[in-house]
């Protein structure tokens, strides 16, 4: 991983492989590794002849940590991918993120405009427009002092993949809190990149695919069968849903 040096914060990323540039955002208390290494994106987007670049988002995998809610707003976040792209000196890209990786994009989107050539929100529907509920049960789990004493499902759930991956538990909980600020439905509206929306057939998660598509200009639904959250992220399916979708919107 190569280091973007603050301020506001370090990010770690790597910038893989050469042709038309994507931009790949990962999921809550994910990292590139586990988003886009571990499921196969970046070979797949790499035989495809694209050039891709992933980040660790702030208070996430190798990037620093942050502990203040406001930290985490959804422009905030996108405000580091765009001084990424600046870095690297990169005019045009496809841009893809996955479940609060998708919100992110929406929001670099909607600030840099006709430098994002399309986009692709994995996981993540019209929750990021009504939002997807239960964030306290979420955050409550993450500071709780152990997952022994986590006694909600859902929030087992997010303990337990923060663990596994090597989460910073009290960042992740501050992330939890200020990223959850919802995508107006006028901002949805102004996303008139071309947007592809992949969503697994039983993901609780993301919220209604179609729902979201009626609210944008030039939207298309992929949906992956037998799919939830999680196990939709490195489908077969999703990849070969992308990869042409990007080719016919460079």
């Amino acid at each position: 991983m190569n280091l973007l040096e603050g301020p506001p914060v370090a990010i770690a990323y790597r910038d893989d492989g050469e042709g038309p540039p994507v931009l790949l955002i990962h999921g809550f208390a994910s990292s590139v590794a586990v988003n886009w290494e571990g499921t196969g994106w970046l070979a797949a987007l790499g035989e495809a002849g694209r050039r891709t670049i992933a980040f660790d988002v702030r208070g996430h995998g190798d990037s620093g940590k942050l502990y203040e809610d406001e930290d985490y707003l959804p422009e905030a976040m996108a405000s580091d991918a765009l001084r990424l792209l600046d870095h690297l000196a990169v005019e045009r890209v496809h841009v893809m993120g996955y479940s609060m990786g998708a919100r992110i994009a929406a929001s670099l989107a909607l600030a840099i405009g006709e430098r994002v050539a399309g986009l692709v929100f994995g996981g993540m529907a019209d929750g990021m427009v009504k939002g997807i509920g239960g964030e306290e049960e979420i955050v409550d789990a993450l500071l709780a002092p152990s997952l022994a004493e986590v006694t909600s499902e859902r929030g087992r759930a997010y303990r337990s993949f923060a663990e596994r991956n090597g989460g910073d538990l009290r960042a992740l909980a501050a992330c939890m809190r200020g990223q959850r600020q919802p995508l107006a439905p006028d901002e949805a509206r102004r996303l008139a990149q071309p947007t592809m929306i992949v969503v697994g057939s039983r993901d609780t998660v993301a919220g209604s695919p179609e729902r979201l598509a009626d609210m944008l200009p030039a939207a298309e639904v992929v949906t992956v069968p037998g799919r939830d959250h999680l196990t939709a992220t490195g489908d077969r399916v999703f990849k070969d849903a992308v990869v042409p979708f990007l080719e016919r919107t460079a």
